[in-house]
C-alpha cells in the first residue's frame, strides 16, 4: 500500500536534478519539497516533518557528508539517501557509516527511484507499528499494574511483546499474587484480539455441579432451572481471549471436554445437537506445579503440551526486590488520585522497611499494604509508624475491626480466598467447610475474584 501522505525533500544545488526528482516523486502522488543548501534543507526541517531526504554530497559550503551528520543527530529517524554524481568506495562507506539509508548513483532510473521510495516508507510503516505495538504493551502494563525494572520484569515484557501477535497458547506460573492476571490482560490488549472479548474464568471458583453448563451454556429446558438460552464461556470468548485462571483445578472430565474443543474449535450447548464454531486464544495460569500434576497423573499430559505452548513464570517480589520502589510509586499516584489524599511518598525509612519485607503475598500484598498506610498517613510521607501493621512477623493485612460477624465472616472468607488465590479447593480446606458451601457463602455476600 503506498503511502500518500509520505513526505519527501530533495537537497541538491543542481536545480535540474531537483525539479526531476521533485517532478518524478509528486507524479507518484507524494508530497515533495526541495532545498538548494545544508541552510535551506535545516529550515525546510525546522518548518515540516519529513519521512525521506535525498542528499546531494557534493554541495558548495557544507559538504553533503557533514549535513548527513548533523541531521541524523536532529532528527534521527529520518531515513536520507545520499545521492551524487562522483560515486566513490569511500564516501559511499562513510555515508552507511554515519546512517544512511541507501546510495544512489546520478543519473537516477525513476524505476529503480520508486521501488526505493515504497522500500523506505514500508521500512518505515513497520517501525511505526512497532513503536506502536511497544507504547501499547507499556501503558498497558502500566494500566494493570505490571511495573518493574528488574531484569525478570523486563524479559517477561519482551515475552509478552513476542507471544502477543501470534495465537499460541500461553500457560503463565507464579506464586499467588505475583500478577498472573495482569500479564494475561497485557497478552490480550497487546493482541490482534484486544478489540474482541477477554473472558475470564477461574477454575476453582467453577462449582462442580455447574462447570460444563458454564463453560459450554445450555439450550432453554436443557435441565431443572435452565429457564433460558444462555451462551458458555467459550462461545463469549469467540473471536477473543479466554483466560482460565487456576487452570490447575479442572476436574479431569472438564479436562477431556477442554482437551476436545482446543482441538476440533466447536462446541455444543447443553440440549442441542447443533455443532457451534468458536475461534478463541487461550491463556491459562496456575500457581501449582503442572509437570508433576502430569506425572501424578491428576493432569492431563495432552492438555498440559496443548496450553503450555508458550511458558511465563513470574518470579515472587522476594526474588526482585529492586522492583519494589517503582512499585511504590505507582501505587501512592493510584490511591493519591482514587482517595484525593496529599501523600506524595514514603520516608526513606519507611521504603528500607518495605525492601526488607518477605512479601509473602507478592505484589497484592504489597498494593493493599499501600492502600493501608495511604488511609493511616496524617503527612505528607508514609512513615515507618504507618506500615507498623507489617511488624513482627509475615501476617497478613488484618479484619477491619468493629465488624458485625456476618461482615467478620465476609471479610475472613476474602482474607482466605486472597491467600489462596481465589482457590476454592484450597480455601474450602481452611475454611473447613465444602466447595458448595463456600460458594454459596461467596454468592451471599456477593464475593468474586477481585
Amino acid at each position: 500500500m503506498q503511502d500518500l501522505n509520505a513526505k519527501i525533500l530533495i537537497v541538491d544545488d543542481e536545480i535540474i536534478v531537483r525539479e526531476s526528482l521533485r517532478n518524478w516523486l509528486s507524479e507518484e502522488g507524494y508530497f515533495v519539497d526541495v532545498a538548494e543548501n545544508a541552510d535551506e534543507c535545516f529550515k525546510k526541517l525546522g518548518e515540516r516533518e519529513f519521512d525521506i531526504v535525498f542528499l546531494d554530497i557534493k554541495m558548495p559550503e557544507v559538504d553533503g557528508i557533514e549535513v548527513l551528520k548533523k541531521i541524523k543527530e536532529i532528527y534521527p529517524i529520518i531515513d536520507v539517501v545520499m545521492i551524487t554524481a562522483y560515486a566513490s568506495i569511500d564516501s559511499a562507506v562513510q555515508a552507511m557509516k554515519l546512517g544512511a539509508y541507501d546510495y544512489l548513483t546520478k543519473p537516477f532510473d525513476p524505476e529503480h527511484l520508486s521501488v526505493l521510495v515504497k522500500k523506505i516508507l514500508s521500512k518505515r510503516r513497520l517501525e511505526s507499528e512497532n513503536r506502536k505495538l511497544k507504547e501499547t504493551i507499556e501503558t498497558t502494563l502500566k494500566h494493570v499494574n505490571l511495573v518493574g525494572k528488574s531484569e525478570a520484569m523486563q524479559t517477561i515484557v519482551k515475552q509478552i511483546e513476542e507471544v502477543a501477535q501470534t495465537d499460541a497458547s500461553v500457560l503463565i506460573t507464579g506464586e499467588s499474587g505475583t500478577g498472573k492476571e495482569v500479564v494475561a490482560r497485557a497478552i490480550h490488549f497487546a493482541s490482534p484480539r484486544r478489540f474482541e472479548p477477554l473472558v475470564t474464568v477461574s477454575c476453582g471458583a467453577l462449582p462442580e455441579g455447574l462447570v460444563e453448563s458454564e463453560l459450554f451454556g445450555y439450550e432453554r429446558g436443557a435441565f431443572t432451572g435452565a429457564f433460558y438460552k444462555k451462551k458458555g464461556k467459550f462461545e463469549a470468548a469467540n473471536g477473543g481471549t479466554l483466560f482460565l485462571d487456576e487452570i490447575g483445578e479442572l476436574n479431569q472430565k472438564m479436562q477431556v471436554d477442554l482437551l476436545r474443543v482446543l482441538q476440533e474449535k466447536e462446541i455444543m450447548r447443553i440440549g442441542s445437537n447443533k455443532v457451534i464454531k468458536v475461534d478463541f486464544r487461550v491463556i491459562s495460569a496456575t500457581n501449582r506445579d503442572l509437570k508433576k500434576m502430569v506425572e501424578e497423573g491428576t493432569f492431563r499430559e495432552d492438555l498440559f503440551y496443548r496450553l503450555n505452548v508458550f511458558n511465563i513464570h513470574i518470579p515472587p517480589l522476594r526474588e526482585r526486590i529492586e522492583d519494589i520502589p517503582l512499585l511504590v510509586e505507582h501505587f501512592v499516584n493510584q490511591f493519591r488520585r482514587r482517595m484525593g489524599k496529599d501523600v506524595e511518598g514514603l520516608t526513606p525509612q519507611a521504603m528500607n522497611k518495605l525492601m526488607k519485607y518477605p512479601w509473602p503475598g507478592n505484589v497484592r500484598e504489597l498494593e493493599n499494604a499501600i492502600e493501608r498506610a495511604f488511609v493511616i498517613a496524617k503527612g505528607k510521607y508514609i512513615t515507618t509508624d504507618d506500615l507498623s501493621f507489617l511488624d513482627g512477623n509475615n501476617a497478613k493485612l488484618t479484619t477491619p475491626p468493629a465488624l458485625s460477624l456476618s461482615e467478620i465472616e465476609k471479610h475472613h472468607i476474602i482474607n482466605v480466598l486472597k491467600e489462596c488465590d481465589y482457590n476454592i479447593s484450597k480455601a474450602s480446606k481452611i475454611l473447613d467447610i465444602d466447595r458448595t458451601t463456600l460458594y454459596n457463602k461467596m454468592k451471599k455476600y456477593g464475593i468474586s475474584k477481585q
